[in-house]
């Protein structure tokens, strides 16, 4: 599904995609945000795997300072992995995947800190694992959005040029 919006000044609808850059000096840090964090998570996935712990299993078992159980583990290995491909990737598909993440990593944080001391937590959450999400999606936000958004883009970004083509 193509996201569009409406052209200022110009009354025509444009995809947003048309207005991202395909080759500029930002892509290292989307790059080095999504090999980072993927590493993270990937390493975290990992050890708890090595721990044989239970894959539902909701009792204290920490890894790294942080609970987790085998579905948490196995989800934090492929969000890694999907961090690695959006690093092997690159450009626009890296920052978006890793804005895209971000969200997901901060609206999971919300939705477990509900479900902290719930039968519904199966992901075996603790407030640090809240507060890990949290920091993470922050992360992951920065990385995506660095060099996109703002309100004072400097007229030398290639996100600024390629918004406004006749400036430049």
């Amino acid at each position: 599904m193509a996201t569009h919006v409406l052209h200022p000044g110009s009354g025509r609808r444009v995809r947003l995609d048309d207005h991202l850059p395909v080759d500029h000096s930002l892509i290292r840090v989307y790059r080095i945000g999504a090999g980072v964090m993927g590493l993270v998570l990937l390493t975290f996935g990992i050890l708890g795997l090595i721990d044989k712990i239970g894959f539902f299993d909701t009792g204290g078992d920490r890894v790294a300072g942080l609970n987790t159980n085998g579905a948490l583990s196995v989800l934090s290995i492929c969000v890694g992995l999907l961090l690695f491909v959006g690093m092997i990737i690159g450009g626009n598909f890296a920052s978006t995947l890793n804005m895209t993440l971000g969200v997901l990593f901060i609206l999971s944080g919300f939705v477990n800190l509900a479900l902290l001391d719930t039968r519904y937590n199966v992901l075996a959450f603790r407030i640090q694992n809240v507060l890990f999400s949290f920091v993470v999606g922050l992360m992951l936000m920065f990385f995506g959005m660095y060099g996109r958004v703002s309100g004072t883009l400097p007229h030398d970004n290639p996100y600024w040029r390629a918004r406004h083509p006749r400036s430049g």
